[in-house]
């Protein structure tokens, strides 16, 4: 083999190598902004998360806001209210998880488990209806807590289903005080 076919075979490669490289930058320059728009817009992940003023929201009154297009119950517990939720029995309860996001999937739908903070005191909810997603009505129903008007759910003061054809408590989100009286969602 002479020097010269040596040569020959080193710029072959290079040639083969460049090629490649040149049709990798391109395959990705073209798919780059396809999977780049799957992403989700400015304006969704601005309401990812959003801060809620509780400073005006008064003991036995709640406040409804909008998260992700969906209504979220915020409410300000009684002494009695709390002490009523507590009271209820787990076993008694048509669905017994707490369907709370900051806790694991299986955690009992003890009122503790439900609430915001350890006293008690705040309840956060998603306000839609599990049985056909309506929004139910607050302080109604036959345990005060909320009642869906559509088929007739109740929930009781702790967001569990009580009464009527929906299967699950309504779900707690993703929460958390990151002061006095702001509530952080998501």
């Amino acid at each position: 083999m002479s020097h010269q076919e040596d040569h020959e075979g080193t710029r072959r490669d290079f040639l083969y190598y460049a090629t490649a490289g040149a049709g990798v930058v391109t395959a990705g320059a073209v798919v780059w902004p396809l999977v780049n728009q799957m992403n989700p817009s400015a304006d969704v992940q601005a309401l990812s998360s959003i801060r809620v003023d509780v400073s005006g929201v008064s003991a036995g009154t709640q406040l409804t806001v909008k998260w992700l297009g969906k209504p979220v119950f915020i409410r300000r517990r009684t002494e009695d209210e709390i002490a009523n939720a507590r009271e209820t029995e787990v076993s008694s309860l048509p669905d017994g998880l707490a369907r709370n996001a900051n806790l694991p999937a299986d955690a009992p739908a003890t009122d503790e488990n439900r609430a915001l903070d350890e006293s008690g005191e705040w309840l956060v909810e998603m306000g839609v209806c599990t049985h056909l997603g309506c929004v139910p009505l607050g302080n109604a129903g036959d345990f005060g807590g909320w009642f869906c008007p559509c088929h007739g759910s109740h929930y009781d003061l702790a967001g569990r289903i009580r009464k009527g054809p929906a299967p699950e408590n309504l779900p707690v989100p993703i929460a958390e005080f990151v002061d006095d009286t702001t509530i952080k969602l998501g």
